[in-house]
């Protein structure tokens, strides 16, 4: 019997309708796998009405793997000091970078935890970064995105006149209550300020949630609603890993089935937001699953044989050269799939930041 609900809803998506948080939840709430069918191939309309067959594709630079902060969740936490950890210098940082423009991919994320090399001197500390980044950018000539956390606000500045193309900073949940658990010690508020920020200095911005985390359905339509009305222009989520030498290690891990529902309904109620397929979380073996729930760029294509780490899982598929291209167009094009061109990428960013300078303006 056909699920009239889900036609409701599914129809007022398509014709343009606001959806209401309680429909977001229905959608994020469906069991039956006829049902969870009929949200994917709604989802894959939806990115193929917005972007046709084209997929983008991120090259992943963890940079420095020391942080100050003691987040439950994250093997980086300042308190696991069981860590091997990194700082990579410039050149071995433009080394990395120049391999993954010339593999072909469409932009650099460059993503560090809150080091306190940089971040013990406030603003002035972050000279080095900046630097890095106007380096990085003459040395590819690619958009970059930066991840850094919570910087200071004259150092976005600084980052959006060197015409950093993205800022991503993650607040993983928009329950203040959950928030405190994950983030103990660090402001919701502040953290949210940062991204309206870079929006308004002309920079795109990128939201992330984590599933697994204790985390209801209302919490996850909330994060929805709040990605929606902010204009967010890249949202992610990322099933939870447990990490040993983490409050959070003793944690059930789940499956991927949850965070492929939330790429299908942001796909839905975003519509021409951009949506990551990571390989942080299951490797190049969740890509295909994460692609048909309707995620429109394949994210942490790391170049192996530069002791670089993922966030997720550290060393998922890197050493063994599977988060390259080589390995993941032929997956793309069993999706009905393909790469897009570099232009391709970057005409979508110019239009995306006219939109947004409009909103702001408006």
């Amino acid at each position: 019997m056909a699920d009239t609900t889900l036609t409701r809803i599914l129809d007022h998506l398509e014709t343009g309708h606001r959806i209401e948080k309680k429909e977001i939840t229905y959608l994020l709430g469906l069991s039956d796998p006829k049902n969870i069918d009929r949200l994917f191939m709604a989802a894959q309309g939806m990115r193929a009405r917005h972007f046709g067959n084209r997929i983008f594709l991120y090259g992943f630079l963890y940079f420095s793997t020391h942080c100050r902060n003691n987040c439950r969740f994250c093997q980086y936490r300042r308190a696991n000091t069981a860590l091997d950890r990194y700082r990579k210098n410039e050149s071995q940082i433009l080394a990395a970078a120049r391999e993954m423009a010339g593999a072909g991919v469409h932009l650099i994320d460059l993503t560090m935890g809150e080091d306190p090399e940089l971040y013990s001197s406030g603003e002035l500390g972050f000279k080095p970064l900046v630097r890095l980044v106007r380096a990085v950018q003459k040395e590819t000539g690619l958009p970059l995105m930066i991840s850094p956390g919570v910087l200071p606000d004259k150092v976005l500045f600084a980052l959006a006149e060197a015409k950093v193309s993205w800022y991503a900073c993650y607040q993983e949940t928009h329950s203040k209550t959950l928030y405190g658990k994950l983030r103990q010690g660090q402001d919701f508020e502040k953290r949210l300020a940062k991204k309206k920020l870079a929006k308004k200095l002309g920079m795109l911005t990128e939201e992330g949630l984590l599933t697994g985390v204790g985390e209801t359905l209302d919490d996850l339509a909330d994060s929805i609603m709040w990605m929606k009305d902010n204009g967010v222009d890249q949202a992610r989520v990322m099933t939870f890993v447990p990490q040993e030498g983490t409050p959070m290690a003793g944690m059930k891990a789940q499956g991927n089935l949850r965070e492929r529902m939330v790429i299908a309904v942001m796909r839905l109620v975003l519509q021409d937001v951009l949506i990551p397929a990571s390989l942080d979380v299951d490797g190049l073996e969740g890509l295909a699953p994460r692609l048909v729930a309707g995620a429109n760029v394949v994210t942490s294509i790391v170049p192996p044989q530069n002791g670089l780490a993922g966030v997720a899982h550290n060393s998922l598929d890197i050493e063994e050269s599977r988060r390259s291209l080589g390995q993941i167009i032929p997956i793309l094009e069993t999706c009905g799939l393909a790469s897009a061109s570099p232009e391709d990428y970057r005409a979508w960013t110019r239009m995306r930041r006219g939109v947004s300078q409009e909103k702001q303006t408006g």
